[in-house]
C-alpha cells in the first residue's frame, strides 16, 4: 500500500482527552460481506501512533460484564481496542498528573457493526462494559502484561462518576471490586 493510500485507510477523530483517538477504518462492503484493515503500521504512524505492539489480547464477555479499570504503572501499555462482535462501552481515564485532562474520562461505543477502534496511549486506565448479549473485544498492547505492575482503578469511584450504561447490576471480578479510588491510586507523572 502506498503512503497516500495508507493515510486514507483510517480516519482519526481526536477524543476529548489528550492523546485519545477514535479510529474509523475504511470498510469495503459488497454482497459477500466486508473487508477492512484493522492495523496498518504506515497508516497508524501517519496518525501519530508510532508505538510497537508486542501482544494481542482477545476477551469474550456476556452482557453487563464490566472489566477494569486496568493499567500498569511500570511497563505501561498503550492499547488499540476494537470489537469483532457485539458492542461495548469502552472507557479510558487519564491518570497523567501533568495532563490538562487528568482525572477525566471518556467513553466510546465500539461494536462489530460500527467497526471503530480506540487508541489509548500510555498513562490511561482502561475498562469496558458489555452492552450486547456477548462481545468479542480484541486489543493490541505496546508492552507485555506484567502482573507485578498491574493496578486497578475503582470502576465505581464517586469522584469519577462514570456512566457505564448498564441495565442492571454489573458483573465484576473480585480483583476489580478491590480497585483503588483515584485519590489513592498510583499515577503517572
Amino acid at each position: 500500500m502506498s503512503s497516500a493510500s495508507a493515510a486514507q485507510a483510517i480516519k482519526a477523530i481526536p477524543g476529548s482527552l489528550n492523546g485519545l483517538l477514535i479510529l474509523e477504518p475504511r470498510v469495503f462492503s459488497d454482497e459477500r460481506g466486508f473487508f477492512l484493515e484493522s492495523y496498518n503500521e504506515r497508516a497508524m504512524a501517519e496518525l501519530g501512533i508510532r508505538e510497537r505492539f508486542v501482544q494481542d489480547n482477545h476477551s469474550c464477555s456476556s452482557r453487563n460484564v464490566l472489566r477494569g479499570l486496568h493499567y500498569q504503572i511500570k511497563e505501561a501499555q498503550g492499547k488499540l481496542v476494537r470489537v469483532a462482535e457485539g458492542e461495548i462501552l469502552d472507557v479510558a481515564v487519564d491518570l497523567r498528573r501533568c495532563s490538562q485532562t487528568f482525572g477525566k474520562w471518556e467513553a466510546v461505543r465500539l461494536s462489530g457493526e460500527n467497526k471503530r477502534m480506540l487508541w489509548i496511549p500510555v498513562g490511561f486506565a482502561h475498562g469496558f462494559s458489555v452492552i450486547s448479549e456477548t462481545a468479542h473485544v480484541l486489543y493490541k498492547a505496546t508492552n507485555f502484561y506484567s502482573p507485578a505492575n498491574e493496578r486497578t482503578l475503582a470502576w465505581n469511584d464517586p469522584d469519577l462518576n462514570i456512566n457505564w450504561q448498564l441495565v442492571g447490576s454489573p458483573i465484576v471480578s473480585a480483583k476489580d471490586q478491590r480497585g483503588s479510588l483515584l485519590k489513592d491510586a498510583d499515577l503517572f507523572d
